[in-house]
């Protein structure tokens, strides 16, 4: 049985996706930085059993270390990593150069830099090592943005973080793979989920919505059937991929 580790899985997206793996027979940990009864409710939505609650901020380099351990303790071993926790762009996180004072600007790019980049790659570099270690194949899967293409005006920092995670996906493809580690990425668009939704419902919605020729926005669902796949041990050749979740609303040549 193959075990898996998802970060950010106390809602939305990482909700999604670790109830699809667990759907297919995978022990799932699920780790949240913050919101601890939303994650204990994703645990409750789990196929089967033997999963894991592990907590903890991830930018934190001990704390992203002892998370690892803690859900390879509880699992016995991880096969497969989303890296899906992050900051997303908000009235909290934004950060305008027009509209935004320098110590604001230092403080917010340097944490969603921590959070949406350093991070992830600090958590693939514990779980490749391990994978490394016991001689196992296995697969990690990035969960990066549809604005690392197209920009993120009011939140640069977020696009930069984003550009950069796609670009590590793909080194740690080139290099993992003489393991048997598969690396790849998905670059969702705008996604229906609990924070979003108060954009949505406000006067912004139907412009965002209109984004896509689809008329919507995604689905997390949506988003997970597609990490489902690239983790999937028939996907290996999709190794360096990065997956376009947009609904065609962002076209890259």
């Amino acid at each position: 049985m193959r075990c898996a580790l998802v970060t950010g899985a106390s809602r939305g997206i990482g909700r999604a996706t670790a109830i699809a793996l667990s759907e297919r027979g995978e022990r799932v940990a699920v780790h949240y930085a913050a919101h601890r009864a939303d994650a204990e409710e994703t645990l409750r939505l789990l196929h089967g059993e033997g999963h894991a609650l592990v907590g903890g901020d991830l930018a934190d380099p001990e704390t992203a270390r002892r998370v690892v351990e803690e859900a390879e303790a509880e699992l016995g071993q991880i096969d497969v990593l989303v890296n899906n926790a992050g900051i997303a762009p908000g009235e909290s996180t934004n950060h305008p150069v027009e509209a935004t004072d320098y110590a604001t600007w230092q403080q917010r790019f340097t944490r969603m830099i921590d959070v949406d980049l350093t991070a992830p790659a600090n958590v693939s570099y514990l779980v490749a090592r391990s994978l490394i270690a016991r001689g196992a194949p296995g697969v990690i899967v990035n969960v990066g943005s549809r604005g690392a293409f197209r920009g993120e005006p009011g939140a640069p920092a977020y696009a930069a973080a984003k550009a950069g995670l796609h670009a590590l996906g793909q080194s740690l493809a080139l290099s993992l793979a003489p393991h048997g580690i598969a690396v790849a990425s998905v670059a969702p668009g705008f996604i229906a989920t609990e924070r979003q939704q108060p954009t949505l419902d406000g006067a912004a919605g139907d412009d965002v919505r209109s984004q896509s020729p689809f008329g919507r926005v995604g689905t997390a669902e949506e988003v997970a059937t597609a990490i489902a796949y690239l983790t999937s041990p028939g996907a290996q050749w999709a190794s360096g991929a990065v997956l376009d979740l947009n609904g065609a609303s962002h076209l890259r040549p």
